[in-house]
């Protein structure tokens, strides 16, 4: 089957703060759909397939206490899918692989900073939301709670409406707190399979308006290249500076398992033993309760799936719910204000001393798996590698997953974004 992206970079030097509209939308549908055969995958030159073997990438000093500074830059991610009943396979894609999409953002760096990660969720196109609300809704607004954006991804349930691209587009434009930093990246990406022009809100109008606020716009087409709908989803990606992707949303995903997955997926829960939830008894319930529900619903959709989030979680752009050891940490809780009633029942009785010496224990703990979790994830990177290049070679093609990856580092790489060097 062919592949084809098609992509336009930012036109003005107004747009090159905003750094890889591109990069953003390949490496969001490449970690969201991979997987999925495209109609063609046309690179900017071609270059021979990788070895079967790699040489062996030596892992890179983990930083596992690494956080996003105060001042750090911002990437702000609104996702937007179709839920109409045809789209389950979509669905199904973007739970498996959010994880992954998160970690690639995650390897980014902009002057040396590790930028502050924030997604939204939007669905439409379903007949169960009313008509008078464009049958779209805001299911999460912009945050770093990413266990909440994959908990509501597991919630989702498709039935058919009419896809209302532009109404949807501008709801996201201005319905979200985007930043206005001149560093700061802002991407909005739409999944669907249906006219793009559907609705009373012309796209044209509400592409225009989010590249004006410096928000840029891809599309993602759940069908066949060159079909008659694919021109509107092509002409809204170029109306907004983003890039245009054509792809398969029911080809099944070919899951490599590795000696590691099974090791990264007890780590991982032994590292939610290292949260302390604070606030109303129901909230702390709530806090746990997602945390070990995202880890169980992402091994049951796939090991791969919840190695990619064990490894999420050992960086330091995760972030749990009501957790009273970053709050500390961070500065966003003061223990000497804190109300013992919002603390769990064997640390009310504490005082701040003992307090606090309980929470500096669970970081230590917490930095110790997470530190286990990368390295461990380092080795399953360079054994993922060789699989892959090997499958190339039988096929005499790069993976789908490899060669958008691919493209997205080199891009990232022009555009002054630093990429940490991959297995």
């Amino acid at each position: 089957m062919s592949r084809r992206i098609e992509s336009r970079r930012p036109v003005s030097a107004r747009l090159s703060s905003r750094l890889l509209p591109c990069l953003l939308a390949v490496a969001a549908a490449g970690m969201l759909l991979t997987g999925m055969n495209l109609s063609g995958i046309t690179l900017a030159e071609e270059r021979p397939a990788p070895p079967s073997l790699p040489e062996p990438v030596q892992p890179a000093a983990p930083v596992v206490n690494g956080t996003p500074a105060a001042d750090a830059p911002r990437i702000q991610l609104a996702i937007l899918l179709d839920t109409s009943g045809s789209m389950q396979g979509l669905i199904n894609q973007a739970r498996t692989q959010l994880w992954k999409i998160v970690n690639e953002l995650a390897t980014t760096r902009q002057d040396g900073k590790l930028p502050r990660l924030e997604v939204a969720l939007y669905e439409y196109g379903k007949s169960t939301i009313p008509q008078a609300e464009g049958y779209l809704r805001q299911i999460a607004p912009l945050t770093q709670d990413l266990d909440l954006i994959s908990a509501e991804l597991f919630a989702l349930t498709t039935n058919g409406g009419e896809e209302y691209c532009g109404q949807v587009i501008g709801a996201a434009t201005t319905g979200l707190q985007w930043t206005t930093g001149e560093r700061d990246l802002r991407l909005i990406f739409i999944a669907g399979n249906e006219g793009f022009d559907q609705g009373s809100v012309d796209y044209h109008e509400t592409c225009k308006a989010a590249i004006e606020k410096g928000i840029t716009v891809s599309t993602i087409y759940c069908g066949t290249e060159g079909d008659a709908i694919s021109a509107g989803w092509k002409e809204g990606a170029r109306l907004a500076d983003g890039s245009y992707i054509s792809i398969d949303q029911n080809q099944a995903v070919a899951a490599i398992e590795t000696p590691f997955d099974q090791e990264l997926a007890k780590l991982s829960s032994s590292l939610n033993g290292t949260y302390v939830a604070f606030g109303r008894k129901a909230e702390r319930g709530r806090a746990l309760a997602r945390q070990s529900a995202q880890d169980r619903l992402s091994l049951e959709a796939a090991p791969a799936a919840a190695a990619e989030r064990a490894k999420f979680k050992a960086s330091g752009q995760y972030r749990a719910s009501r957790d009273l050891v970053d709050a500390v940490k961070n500065g966003t809780v003061e223990l000497k204000k804190l109300d013992r009633k919002e603390l769990p029942e064997e640390l009310q009785k504490l005082d701040d001393k003992e307090l606090s010496a309980t929470l500096k224990k669970k970081e230590t703990e917490r930095a110790a798996l997470q530190k286990q979790i990368q390295e461990l994830s380092q080795k399953r990177d360079s054994f993922l590698a060789a699989a892959r290049a090997k499958e190339a070679e039988k096929t005499g093609k790069e993976t789908f997953d490899s060669a958008l990856l691919r493209a997205v580092r080199e891009q990232a790489t022009r555009q002054g974004y630093k990429v940490p060097a991959q297995p």
